[in-house]
C-alpha cells in the first residue's frame, strides 16, 4: 500500500508529525519498533513542557500525544525498520514486518543512550547496568547505585533514583556539571546524593551481577574501587541512523543535516527530533520539528502535483 507520508519513529517528533499529517488530510503511516513515545516515555516527570505547570509524567504525556494523533486517523504499524530506499519513486521503507511505499518520508527515529564502552558494561546490562532510571529504579530499593554523567539527564535521573536507592553516587569526568542550576541545586540538597568529580569508570565488576566499580581520578590518575549494586549511565545519545545506509547527508556523529524546513539532502525526505543535527534536544523542540516536517511534506506533495 502506498502512503502520502510515512514517518519512521514514534517519539514526540514522530507523533506530532503524524498528528499534523493525518489532520492535514494526508494518508499517513507511522512505523515504530516499540511503544510510541521514545525516550520521553521513559522520563519520570517532565517539568518544562508548556501547559502543565505542575509537570506531567513522560508516559502520560506521550499517551496523550498518541491519542490525539490517532483521533485524526493516523495509522501505526509496529516493526523495526531494516532499510530504506529514499531515491526510488515511490520511496520504500522495509521493516521486519513488511514493506511500505511512500510519496514522502519523515525520519524521526530518535537517538539511543551512548555507552561507556568499558569492561563489564555489556556483561551486566540488565543485571545492574541500566540506561533508564524510570524503567529499572524500583529494582534498587534500599541499594547503592552510581549515576554516570554531568548533564540534565544524569542529575534529574539521579534525583529520581533517591525514591528507591539508599544512596546515589553521581560520577562526572569534569570538575563542574553541565546540568541546569535547578537540577544541580536539587541534587546538592538531597541527603541521599554524594558526588565523585573528575572521575571516570574504568571497569564494572561482579560475578552474576554488578558488585563494584573500578574508577580513575582523571587529575591524579589514582585508581579506586567502590561497592555498588547498580550503574546508571547518562552520558548523551547516538542517533538511530544506521538503517539509512548513508543516503542522506549526516554530520560526523551520524546526525541528519536538515535545512530550516526540516528538509534533507534528498527531495521528499525530511527529518525531525533528536535524530537531526541541532543544539537542543527536548520534547518541545521535537514537537516543533515534527510540525514543520509534516507541513513541509504536505507542501512538497502539492508542488509535485502542480508540476504534474
Amino acid at each position: 500500500m502506498e502512503y502520502d507520508l510515512v514517518i519512521i519513529g514514534g517519539g514526540p517528533a514522530g507523533l506530532t508529525a503524524g498528528l499534523y499529517g493525518a489532520r492535514g488530510g494526508l494518508k499517513t503511516l507511522m512505523v515504530e519498533m516499540g511503544m510510541p513515545g521514545g525516550q520521553a516515555a521513559n522520563t519520570d516527570i517532565i517539568e518544562n513542557y508548556p501547559g502543565f505547570p505542575d509537570g506531567i509524567s513522560g508516559p502520560e504525556l506521550m499517551q496523550k500525544f498518541m491519542e490525539q494523533a490517532m483521533r485524526f486517523d493516523l495509522e501505526i504499524a509496529m516493526g523495526l525498520v531494516k532499510e530504506v530506499d529514499l531515491k526510488s519513486d515511490p520511496k520504500r521503507v522495509i521493516t521486519d514486518e513488511g514493506q511500505y511505499l511512500a510519496k514522502t518520508i519523515i525520519i524521526a527515529s530518535g537517538a539511543r543512550p551512548r555507552k561507556l564502552g568499558v569492561p563489564g558494561e555489556e556483561k551486566f546490562t540488565g543485571a545492574g547496568v541500566s540506561y533508564c532510571a524510570v524503567c529499572d529504579g524500583a529494582f534498587f530499593r534500599n541499594k547503592k547505585v552510581v549515576v554516570v554523567g554531568g548533564g540534565d539527564s544524569a542529575l534529574e535521573e539521579g534525583i529520581f533514583l533517591t525514591k528507591y536507592a539508599s544512596e546515589v553516587l553521581i560520577m562526572h569526568r569534569r570538575e563542574e556539571f553541565r546540568a541546569a542550576n535547578v537540577y544541580q541545586n536539587r541534587a546538592r540538597e538531597n541527603p541521599k546524593i554524594s558526588f565523585r568529580l573528575n572521575s571516570v569508570i574504568e571497569e564494572i565488576v561482579g560475578q552474576n551481577k554488578v558488585e563494584k566499580i573500578r574508577y580513575k581520578n582523571v587529575q591524579t590518575g589514582e585508581i579506586s574501587e567502590e561497592a555498588v549494586d547498580g550503574v546508571f549511565i547518562f552520558i548523551g545519545t547516538e542517533p538511530n541512523t544506521e538503517f539509512l545506509g548513508g543516503q542522506v547527508t549526516m554530520d560526523e556523529r551520524g546526525y541528519i543535516i536538515t535545512n530550516d524546513v526540516m528538509g534533507c539532502s534528498l527531495p521528499g525526505v525530511f527529518a525531525a527530533g533528536d535524530v537531526r543535527q541541532k543544539t537542543l534536544r527536548q520534547v518541545s523542540t521535537a514537537v516543533g520539528d515534527g510540525a514543520v516536517a509534516a507541513m513541509s511534506a504536505e507542501r512538497y506533495l502539492i508542488e509535485s502535483e502542480q508540476r504534474g
